[in-house]
């Protein structure tokens, strides 16, 4: 199934006028070592700009004066508060963990927390580094169906053992079916396995080849899901939509920042969105 624009008027609804911030989804964020914060502040940017109506992140403490001063919308926590982390993660709709989370011992401990504490109704999502980890150390899902695997194609060798030249549509889907989670496998033409179709993006470009693009899609992706229907389709409109906008500015620049990707969301958000049946 190709992934075209219909998807956008699909997925995204026009907002009610008696609606507030608790409609549209709490999403928690985790992510951003030491070295790494600007992942976790690009994928909670994407969050934010593409709707979800309420957005946590927990990262490294060295992070939190660059987040509160790009996106003072956002709350922070520091990855030791723990029984604040619990109370969020109880009451929170969509997951998101990975992005520049790292390797250490620390985050894997915070990996296999979050896996053990998830919810029947949570979908989550696992993104760049807590890909890594999950593959390392054979880690287990407790609800397969609501969860999104975001890999690119080293990570995916990593989490399937497919060789990337060995990972075409007959591989990957026996490999999906074993881990019965969502796929989203990023390349220069994203596809997503779900166990029942594959969805193949149409849009993308080469301009979007720099760091920070995973990250801005995987933060897309949970504000997605955070608002509208959770399922295949909805992944899907975030996919494309990345993409969409990415493909629109490149018409006019060399390279497509992820940045400018999220600063664009809202705009486009507006213009795709249908009246709620």
């Amino acid at each position: 199934m190709n992934i075209t624009e219909d998807i956008l008027t699909e997925v995204i609804k026009k907002r009610a006028a008696d609606s507030h911030k608790g409609t549209y989804g709490r999403a928690l964020l985790l992510g951003g070592n030491r070295q790494y914060g600007g992942a976790i502040i690009m994928s909670a940017e994407s969050c934010l700009q593409s709707g979800a109506g309420l957005v946590t992140v927990v990262t490294d403490e060295k992070n939190h004066s660059a987040l509160h001063t790009r996106l003072p919308e956002a709350m922070v926590l520091n990855f030791r508060e723990i029984s604040l982390q619990k109370e969020l993660l109880a009451k929170t709709d969509v997951i998101l963990i990975g992005p520049g989370l790292g390797l250490e011992y620390e985050s894997l401990a915070l990996l296999s927390e979050i896996l053990s504490k998830q919810k029947e109704n949570q979908w989550l999502i696992i993104d760049g580094s807590a890909i890594t980890l999950f593959a390392n150390h054979t880690l287990a899902l407790n609800y397969p169906e609501h969860t999104v695997f975001t890999p690119h194609q080293m990570e995916w060798q990593r989490l399937s053992g497919l060789p990337i030249a060995q990972q075409d549509d007959a591989n990957n889907l026996i490999k999906q079916q074993a881990l019965q989670a969502t796929i989203v496998l990023k390349s220069h033409r994203t596809k997503i396995y779900d166990g029942k179709e594959i969805y193949h993006n149409t849009a993308g470009n080469p301009a979007m080849a720099t760091g920070g693009m995973g990250d801005t899609l995987a933060g897309m992706i949970a504000g997605f899901l955070a608002q509208f229907e959770k399922n295949t389709e909805t992944i899907a409109a975030a996919v494309y939509l990345h993409s969409k906008i990415a493909d629109d500015l490149a018409v006019d620049n060399y390279v497509v920042l992820p940045t400018n990707i999220s600063r664009e969301l809202p705009k486009y958000m507006k213009k795709y969105a249908t009246e709620r049946n």
